[in-house]
């Protein structure tokens, strides 16, 4: 039992949540209502599955500003298929691929044009909100009412049993990334390049290839975030996905992943999608302000950094 409490002491970003949970469900008794909760893990999936991706890109050491746009240039591309009658299958694979190809280019600006990461994603970002509103022409794309588009917007509205299926979805891309991360070649790639890029290199990894990957994971996950919020919504907005990179960074950095690279969990990473989901869903039940939930998520935002930057410096 005292090996127990002491792993949950030391688990940080878990006491967290467990922490702000308490006291938020004693402030709020509608927080703990199965419905709320089921809500809080379907209003979660979008950002745990960005966040994911990002959690790869912040392990070598890099940032990727761009997957809130990725998101809502890949659901406009997404409502505008389904709502023509394209196959739902060709509509998905078509943005998975499109999503990842924008992120191989953000790898390939950093990797082969030598720009900083900042700069090349922030760049991607002006790029797809432009073209998204070209596209769009700033009014929001349906997804129709066909039999296909029914069955494209159950992705984010449907449940299997009683639990949402972007819930399932992201429990899966958790695991895949799990795995990846803590039991094969390029997960130890990724740790080590993101550790000390310099001697990564010395020992004969391409750590340019190691790049190239874990942006174009980035791309993909943010395009299928894309899909589900368009399917949940049953359409795309033209602002979609803005301020989403933001929830995403907050969310790896406060489930323990250092800005610096190198170290970091996934199991962290979701923690850190729970923490931002519940502070999220406390203050719109309270019926606080949009204005004062940015200003939360301002301070929780940077109280992750200064702990990040603590960490470091104890290191």
């Amino acid at each position: 039992m005292k090996e127990i409490l002491m792993k949950f002491i030391k688990n940080k970003p878990l006491m967290v949540l467990m922490v702000t949970s308490i006291v938020i469900s004693i402030l709020e008794p509608r927080f703990l209502t199965t419905g709320n909760l089921m809500t809080i893990l379907r209003q979660t999936s979008i950002n745990a599955v960005i966040a994911t991706g990002m959690t790869f890109v912040i392990l070598v050491g890099g940032i990727d500003l761009s997957v809130g746009s990725v998101l809502g240039f890949t659901g406009a591309i997404a409502a505008t298929m389904i709502s023509g009658g394209t196959n739902i299958v060709v509509v998905i694979l078509t943005v998975l691929i499109l999503g990842t190809f924008i992120g191989f280019v953000n790898g390939s600006l950093i990797t082969i044009g030598r720009l900083q990461p900042f700069i090349a994603t922030l760049g991607t970002v002006t790029l797809l909100r432009g073209l998204l509103l070209v596209f769009s022409q700033g009014r929001p794309i349906g997804t129709g009412n066909t039999e296909g588009s029914e069955l494209f917007n159950a992705i984010g509205r449907g449940f299997f049993g009683p639990i949402p299926i972007p819930v399932y979805l992201m429990l899966f891309i958790f695991i895949i990334a799990y795995y990846m991360l803590n039991h094969t070649r390029m997960g130890r790639y990724i740790y080590s390049t993101g550790s000390n890029e310099e001697a990564t290199m010395y020992s004969g990894i391409k750590t340019n290839r190691v790049k190239l990957f874990v942006y174009a994971a980035s791309g993909m996950m943010a395009s299928i975030a894309g899909v589900l919020i368009t399917a949940r919504l049953g359409s795309a907005q033209p602002t979609a996905g803005a301020g989403y990179e933001l929830d995403a960074i907050a969310a790896v950095v406060l489930g323990g992943t250092s800005m610096a690279g190198g170290i970091g969990t996934i199991t962290g990473t979701a923690i850190g999608a729970l923490i931002i989901g519940v502070l999220n869903n406390a203050l719109n039940i309270m019926q606080v302000s949009s204005y004062y939930q940015d200003v939360a998520k301002g301070i929780v935002i940077l109280v992750a950094v200064l702990m990040d930057r603590k960490k470091k410096a104890s290191r």
